[in-house]
């Protein structure tokens, strides 16, 4: 069955065919500065789908995704400071052990949304020596040039910038803001290796002088290192386009003359009720605030289907709390099936199957895809075929669908737990007044008491 993709570079769909056998993909990871929020990991699932979808197709996959752990300043501009550096300044912190210790809690939180690793993961500061080399290549090729403060790319030189969208150089030139930087022969040339300040902590001996990398640079030689100067499928968040992106494919164009990937695939924007999501509104979310809720963190990836990845997302809790309700219906609709003993016909599997790959393979459609997952757990006759069918869809869905579903055990303080015991010695009593005054107090303190039948449950007010 023929894999169909969306191509940021043609603005269409085309029919996918690798270059070589194995798929070689390259995906724009983290600047580990600070916690990665939900919004981030939409375009990881987006990531982790693509992967998956590959595997169903029976590709093998070369895969590398890299850590930003210097280099990505403040600005997409080249201006302000290192974003690593910033971070460890305001935590007293080396700037080493500020990169490692967000990179341990991004793969930690990768594991919790079972997003499926990439084969390499490679960091900016162990591939300096390559990406010096790069620029090197870039400068000697005649679209590098030095200033006082870094190596600069020279935009001018191309045939086409930017590529990935619809304007022309003259035109990004003039439409270009003030630089500061009177040195640039152009206003949107960008740097590639930058001369690091005395006091600036992370920093490289190379043919320039004590400097670092720009941040656009580490994804051109890491890729090229692990991949080749061509190879399938670039990805990223759509805020990547008109940046970074177009820069990894002048950089190469300057290096090579080739545009590195066949296929540029985006991943649109998570907003939340209905707007941006930013520091400065208090509405940054991270896997910890889903969590706290007593949420499922991979019913965010659940979430994350109901939309298709070329769309923008709305976030609200209310949505999330019912994709974590539909979570446990699926879990709880596949241990149905297991336990069925109605006989179906092959014909009606492979028709299901066939429904499935073909909303996957059209640009994985993973709406469209679900509604044949809830069709088999609502079907009335429960079957192991339809338990198996389900888990060989969740290869792709990556849900979990296997796992029985356990209430999350909330830790009590000690006041709370004194408290909960004394309401159910007053309920054994019968005494309902003394019953009630001791549920306001826990409600008060901020749990919620839930009676039942022959007990009672107690979570935290969200």
């Amino acid at each position: 069955m023929e894999l169909n993709l969306y191509n940021t570079l043609s603005r269409k769909k085309e029919v996918f065919t690798p270059i070589k056998d194995t798929v070689k993909i390259y995906s724009c990871g983290p600047t580990v500065y600070s916690f990665a929020h939900i919004g981030n990991f939409r375009a990881y699932v987006f990531m982790d789908t693509l992967r998956r979808v590959l595997k169903y197709n029976g590709y093998k996959l070369k895969h590398a995704m890299n850590i930003t752990d210097v280099g990505h300043l403040e600005s997409d501009a080249d201006e302000g400071e290192d974003k690593i550096a910033k971070a460890a300044k305001k935590e007293n912190k080396d700037p080493y052990e500020i990169a490692n210790f967000y990179t341990n809690i991004f793969l930690r939180d990768f594991d919790r949304l079972n997003i499926d690793r990439p084969e390499i993961i490679c960091k900016a500061t162990e591939h300096i020596k390559e990406m010096i080399e790069y620029v090197e290549d870039i400068v000697k090729n005649g679209y590098g040039y030095e200033t006082s403060r870094g190596i600069y790319f020279d935009i001018s030189k191309l045939d086409k910038y930017p590529i990935l969208q619809d304007r022309k150089v003259d035109e990004q030139i003039a439409g270009a803001r003030v630089e500061v930087d009177k040195e640039k022969k152009n206003p949107e040339d960008f740097a590639i290796w930058i001369k690091a300040p005395k006091t600036h902590i992370m920093k490289w001996e190379s043919p320039w002088g004590l400097s670092y990398p720009g941040w656009h640079i580490e994804c051109s030689a890491m890729s090229t290192k692990y991949l080749g100067e061509e190879f399938d499928i670039h990805t990223g968040g759509i805020d990547h386009i008109p940046t970074h992106h177009e820069n990894e494919i002048a950089q190469s164009k300057g290096r090579c003359g080739k545009v590195p990937a066949k296929f540029w695939m985006h991943c649109n924007f998570l907003t939340v009720d209905g707007g941006k999501m930013s520091k400065s509104l208090g509405n940054i979310y991270t896997l910890d605030t889903i969590s706290e809720k007593g949420i499922d963190a991979v019913a965010y990836k659940l979430f994350c289907f109901s939309s298709h990845y070329r769309n923008k997302l709305n976030f609200t809790f209310e949505g999330l709390e019912a994709a974590n309700t539909s979570l446990i219906r699926l879990r709880e609709g596949y241990q149905k099936h297991l336990n069925g003993n109605e006989e179906i016909e092959n014909k009606e599997i492979n028709e299901l199957e066939e429904k499935f790959h073909k909303a996957i393979n059209d640009d994985l459609n993973m709406p469209i895809a679900m509604s044949i997952v809830w069709d088999i757990i609502k079907n009335n006759r429960k079957s192991k075929k339809f338990a198996k069918l389900l888990l060989k869809f969740d290869e792709v869905l990556g849900l979990k669908i296997g796992e029985e579903t356990k209430k999350q055990e909330i830790e009590l303080p000690e006041e709370i737990i004194k408290l909960v015991e004394e309401r159910k010695k007053a309920r054994q009593d019968k005494n309902w007044e003394l019953s009630d005054e001791l549920r306001d107090k826990i409600q008060e303190k901020g749990y919620i008491i839930k009676d039942t039948k022959n007990n009672m449950s107690i979570e935290k007010k969200k």
